[in-house]
């Protein structure tokens, strides 16, 4: 059978070999056998040391290294190999003239792949020559899937922590951990909480004089803002609806400061308004408007699902607002009847709320002694 046509010869084509041994007549016999096998990537080193610094910069796909050499020996070079990561995986053949089974032994323990004792036949060349490069060609194979798997392992995570933070952006975090848990439908009862209601005064006229771009923009900046207030209270960010948003105080955890912290960052957002208009020379002016009462909280719907209120107590803190002065935050009897004397409230009296008639409703005028600035 011709040489071309023997089992491994596509992989002894393909090879390239380092051969190292202190000798030329030896390096140039065992070069010669290698190119009858078909190899014709054949490189040479003539001692231990320069067979290091030649693994160390190029790459090869098998050594046969010599025993016997004088300052390095065979040994010694697997040795250092075997303390590089790099080098620790390459398959080595061992060629010695000893005939002592203890230096065999040594040599596999070291991390030889194979041992060919002096002088070698052509065929038991060719036999541990393919045998160690088909096992090299599979340790390769396992290497590039494994990375392969530890990619998409490493896609998978951040793809499932980039849900979870939208899932975050969308939901309370104890309501996320309910639905990624399994729970199909989350809905609860809360005994009293606080919902605000701001809508922006003066943000109609202001829009149409801007690009879509710009409108969003400035919604974005301001709305962010808001955002950062919400979250440093520990409160809850319920949505957005055009120019108005929405928050409440005391849910999904219960808190009994819910009433203080929703109106003291009510008198926060009023702040941050102020501050907006100056950095962006606008006019824009917001009515506030709070509720105190009971409500369900929870996720409806398939798709796009959102985490929304229900109950009388959302409409009459809609209606607080709607019914509210720009520039002010209008709290209910309820809510007012929860805040401590810290806080400064001017009676409006009787006013009358769509849908609800006439109402007693108080504007909140801050923190009494407020330090300046």
């Amino acid at each position: 059978m011709d040489e071309a046509e023997l089992p491994g010869a596509e992989l002894l084509r393909a090879a390239r070999i380092l051969v190292v041994d202190d000798s030329k007549m030896l390096r140039m016999g065992i070069a010669r056998s290698l190119r009858q096998l078909g190899i014709g990537q054949i490189e040479e080193a003539v001692d231990g040391q320069h067979a290091l610094e030649r693994l160390q910069q190029e790459a090869f796909d098998l050594m046969l290294l010599d025993m016997e050499m004088p300052q390095m020996n065979g040994l010694a070079v697997l040795a250092r190999m075997q303390a590089n990561p790099e080098l620790r995986g390459l398959p080595v053949i061992v060629i010695s003239g000893g005939e002592s089974i203890e230096e065999v032994v040594a040599c596999i323990e070291m991390g030889a792949e194979d041992y060919l004792p002096k002088p070698f036949s052509q065929v038991l060349l060719r036999a541990r020559l393919t045998s160690s490069l088909e096992k090299k060609r599979l340790r390769d194979l396992e290497i590039i899937q494994r990375k392969q798997l530890e990619s998409q392992h490493l896609r998978l995570i951040q793809e499932q922590e980039k849900s979870e933070l939208l899932l975050l952006n969308i939901l309370p975090v104890a309501i996320s951990e309910r639905l990624k848990g399994g729970e199909q439908r989350c809905a609860d009862s809360h005994a009293n909480v606080s919902v605000l209601f701001a809508d922006l005064v003066g943000f109609t006229r202001l829009s149409q004089g801007m690009t879509a771009k710009q409108l969003v923009e400035v919604l974005h900046s301001l709305f962010s803002n808001f955002d950062q207030l919400v979250e440093q209270a520990g409160l809850e960010k319920i949505k957005t609806i055009g120019d108005s948003y929405m928050l409440v105080g005391g849910l999904p955890e219960a808190r009994d400061d819910h009433a203080k912290a929703v109106v003291s960052t009510a008198l926060a957002m009023l702040a941050a308004m102020d501050q907006f208009n100056q950095a962006n020379q606008t006019d824009l002016n917001m009515r506030i408007g709070i509720h105190s009462g009971p409500v369900v909280a929870g996720v409806i719907g398939k798709n796009k699902f959102t985490y929304d209120l229900w109950g009388n107590t959302v409409n009459v803190a809609s209606r607080m607002e709607s019914s509210g002065t720009p520039g002010r935050v209008q709290i209910s009897t309820q809510t007012a009847e929860l805040l401590d004397d810290t806080f400064a409230l001017e009676s409006r009296g009787l006013v009358q709320a769509k849908g609800l008639g006439e109402v007693a409703t108080f504007y909140v005028n801050g923190r009494r002694n407020a330090p300046a600035g």
